[in-house]
């Protein structure tokens, strides 16, 4: 994922060289924080974000005017809690002799709840004296919009109003230039014995073999007198929230392989902390830090990676998105009727048109996307009543698909940009040297990428279910024009010089000759035939796509082939994932299992919480894939990616309509031999799958039948 306006640029390289660690993140609905490792927010480019407004550009704490020493720190398993254990440096004297080095345990935990910032410092004294303990807190609120802390500059900014402090709390101000007030507060337990507009300076009194807690809140509006009782009732709310996510769905979980088992429950985890409740119903934000907002395309391909355990994530997804659905043209937003939203964002420069972001709308592949997933989640759910509620909106989505997605009215689905401002790629590869011919030329638009007709033959083919289903005439239509589309795709994109797709066409028709992993993609939509499928999939399993942590998004000896770049031979978890979902769906099955433990394999070295992307190194034994610098993490899609190649793994594929699942030829890969699904809705039924691999051969044993589930297994 990129923007016209994205900096990728390593964040911590704004802190000092003590502190050149991976940066800390914590999120709950439309408010998260970005801290060191010590929990210090030091006005580079981590702060407390609410609404894509930075409420607070710093926070430090020192004691005895220096840093503490950091044991460890990190976030709790439930994504819920960071907390940093540190000990104090030699402290200055006080009235008598200074307290030694190692005396002090200090325990800083905090938790986000309700766009509020908790925190909880805990000192003990373990040493032999009394200590007079000097604690100071360091604080600033910038209110910089999102797009300038990462690096987009401004001419002109809001006014900063005088800050106000009544004795154990700090409240910020500033007037945007869009007329709109934005208040943050910092609040304090105890009261500081001295407090200005950013600094608050303690002095407290601890008799040895004795604690004390100092409780901190600070975030957007105004604060309440922060004590134990906030403290402990809002991190169980905070808890319960997250909880209460997870229990949505189907559990998937080994009771034999445990590092599996963490890497599923890390990624469930994952989802459920950048799912945000909105009225629509469950979303996941994109990722954390820089698109921890709604995004078109990562919320429908999470949603879909998610659809077979917890189908509610789709419900949510096309809710929202279909009430965001474009009725106007705006080049500067790059809308049009019909068109589903691509990005939306809250801040300051947003609202003023700085950037187009607001509600924009430059993504080619979305509004296709969107009909294709409401056909997947009637297949998994038999959900009628939501889609009738959604006809109008699917019946709009198919009118831009005709009358604005293909400008030159060749049949494809194709882009430009209308502006200056908006993205100059707008499929999912959106950075500016994502798309070139075999010698490295960008293409002149409009620019037909090769996996978006894959999507809109999806979305025609799930007009022509949806319109079977509710008795449209038109349904039959739609499906001649899916084999339309298909028929156009194998034409005029394959390469019988090379047995592969073309990564796009360019306004001349002419192919863009490169060799990517688009053609994984279309593989995932059904498109091709199985012979050029087969072929296709020969070649993404040669080494010059597979690098032994997944596949990369552009084959080796291309032009722009380059390991550590954004999209032109790095690994996206949730790009290999919909390959290998292709490939299963022509039933290349074992491959896809040794897929999913090669991206396992990655995940044990990024602690099993996969990032957005890393470098497309290939694997050396003994070495961890290579990290790219800026990559968010969490981030949904790829967190997600691991049930959706678990699905192509095992061969499940669910129709509710039918109530039946089919399981065809399940494979686990190495290492794991035993795996559970429980609690899978269908329709008003449940049941549980237990894979068992016995003698060389997994085998499917339906268990907990509830209500009218029928299971159909192929095992050769």
């Amino acid at each position: 994922m990129d923007d016209a306006y994205s900096v990728h640029t390593n964040a911590a390289e704004t802190a000092d060289q003590d502190s050149l660690e991976t940066l800390v993140a914590l999120k709950d609905a439309d408010t998260f924080l970005v801290a060191d490792a010590w929990g210090d927010v030091r006005s580079g480019a981590d702060g407390l974000f609410h609404k894509d407004t930075r409420v607070l550009s710093r926070l430090t704490m020192k004691v005895g005017g220096v840093r503490p020493s950091r044991l460890s720190s990190g976030v709790t398993e439930s994504n819920v809690f960071f907390t940093c254990h540190s000990t104090n440096r030699p402290l200055p004297p006080m009235g008598g002799r200074s307290a030694p080095a190692g005396v002090l345990h200090l325990e800083r935990r905090r938790f986000l709840w309700d766009s509020r910032l908790f925190e909880r410092v805990r000192i003990v004294n373990h040493g032999m004296e009394d200590i007079l303990l000097p604690l100071t807190y360091e604080y600033a609120a910038d209110f910089a919009d999102i797009f300038e802390v990462r690096g987009t500059p401004r001419a002109h900014r809001g006014q900063y109003l005088p800050p106000r402090m009544d004795g154990r709390r700090v409240t910020f101000g500033y007037m945007g230039l869009d007329g709109i007030q934005r208040t943050s507060c910092l609040a304090f337990s105890e009261p500081p014995a001295r407090l200005n507009a950013n600094r608050a300076e303690f002095m407290f009194s601890l008799p040895r073999g004795t604690s004390l807690n100092l409780y901190v809140e600070c975030g957007a509006g105004t604060c309440d007198s922060p004590d134990a009782e906030r403290w402990r009732s809002n991190s169980v709310a905070a808890l319960l929230g997250i909880r209460q996510r997870l229990r949505r769905g189907a559990r998937v979980r080994s009771a034999r392989n445990r590092g599996i088992n963490d890497w599923l429950r890390q990624s469930r985890t994952d989802v459920a902390l950048l799912t945000t409740d909105l009225p629509t119903g469950p979303y996941p934000y994109a990722g954390v830090p820089w698109f921890s907002t709604p995004f078109g395309r990562d919320g429908i391909i999470t949603a879909w990676q998610m659809l077979w355990i917890d189908p509610s994530l789709a419900s949510g997804v096309l809710r929202y998105l279909a009430g965001r659905q474009s009725t106007e043209t705006n080049a500067f937003r790059d809308s049009a009727p019909g068109k589903i939203m691509h990005e939306t964002r809250g801040g300051e420069m947003s609202a003023l048109g700085e950037v187009p972001f607001e509600n924009y709308y430059g993504g080619v592949d979305t509004t296709c996307l969107f009909i294709a997933l409401a056909g997947a989640y009637v297949r998994r759910t038999g959900d009628l009543n939501m889609i009738r509620e959604l006809w109008p909106n699917l019946m709009a989505a198919a009118d831009w698909m005709l009358n604005y997605g293909d400008s030159n009215n060749d049949g494809l689905i194709d882009y430009a940009r209308a502006a200056d401002t908006g993205l100059s790629n707008q499929g999912w590869k959106d950075s500016e040297d994502s798309i070139f011919d075999s010698q490295g030329v960008f293409p002149a638009g409009p620019v037909a990428l090769l996996e978006v007709q894959g999507y809109a033959f999806a979305a025609w083919q799930a007009l022509g279910y949806l319109g079977s289903l509710l008795g449209d005439d038109r349904a039959n239509q739609w499906q001649e024009r899916a084999e339309h589309v298909r028929n156009l795709v194998e034409d005029r994109f394959w390469m019988e010089d090379r047995s592969f797709y073309a990564i796009a066409l360019d306004g001349q028709g002419n192919q863009m000759r490169a060799i990517g992993s688009n053609a994984g993609h279309l593989l995932f939509s059904g498109l091709p035939s199985p012979r050029r499928a087969h072929l296709v999939t020969q070649k993404m399993l040669t080494p010059d796509f597979r690098s032994g942590w997944g596949l990369r998004t552009l084959a080796k000896g291309q032009p722009r082939y380059n390991p550590m770049s954004y999209h032109n031979g790095s690994v996206w978890p949730h790009d290999t994932a919909l390959a290998a979902a292709g490939m299963a769906h022509y039933g290349e099955r074992a491959t896809v299992a040794e897929l999913l433990g090669e991206v396992f394999g990655a995940a044990t070295h990024f602690h099993l919480r996969l990032p957005e992307l890393f470098c497309g190194f290939e694997r050396e034994p003994g070495e961890p894939p290579i990290a790219y610098p800026v990559a968010c993490l969490p981030q949904a899609w790829a967190a997600s990616s691991v049930f959706l190649m678990l699905q192509a793994s095992l061969g499940i594929s669910i129709d509710a309509i039918d109530g039946r699942i089919e399981v065809n030829r399940p494979e686990l890969p190495m290492g794991l031999d035993q795996l559970s699904v429980t609690r899978l809705k269908i329709g008003d039924g449940t049941i549980d799958l237990h894979f068992q691999r016995l003698n060389g051969q997994v085998v499917v044993m339906p268990r907990d039948r509830r209500g009218k589930v029928s299971v159909h297994i192929t095992t050769d």
